[in-house]
């Protein structure tokens, strides 16, 4: 019996992060103009979210606490957000939590194509060197 290669079965750990920002994207869409504070479906999102971070990075990394920080608006602070994710303090609050967990989610997303990328290269494992001249 033939069996699939386990990564193939596996969805990359960039493509987890990028269905979190869809479905933030979604949830910030659906329920436009009501969504005013943290309801259920927001919490249960951040429940995925850390989760899936905790698993990620582990329970004590930086990302994490990143993360929790941008549920309370308080990211752009700690960690350097663009100034697109910086709203005036005279808009929504909440908007500002979700823009600055989507920023959070971008920047692991980014972090982890680089480290995919370099992965990717160190298991091909071709030697970029010609080979020593003879003679």
């Amino acid at each position: 019996m033939t069996t699939a290669h386990n990564s193939s079965l596996e969805i990359s750990r960039t493509k987890r992060l990028e269905e979190l920002i869809h479905k933030l994207e979604h949830l910030s869409q659906s329920s436009k103009g009501t969504l005013q504070e943290p309801n259920e479906a927001l919490e249960l999102f951040d429940d995925e979210c850390e989760q899936l971070l905790k698993d990620l990075y582990g329970p004590e990394h930086e990302r994490l606490q990143f993360y929790k920080y941008a549920t309370l608006g308080e990211a752009e602070a700690i960690i350097n957000l663009p100034e697109s994710a910086q709203l005036p303090t005279e808009r929504n609050e909440f908007k500002k939590t979700l823009q600055q967990r989507r920023q959070v989610l971008q920047a692991c997303i980014l972090e982890l194509q680089e480290a995919e990328t370099t992965e990717v290269e160190a298991l091909t494992g071709e030697d970029r060197e010609d080979p020593p001249a003879f003679g």
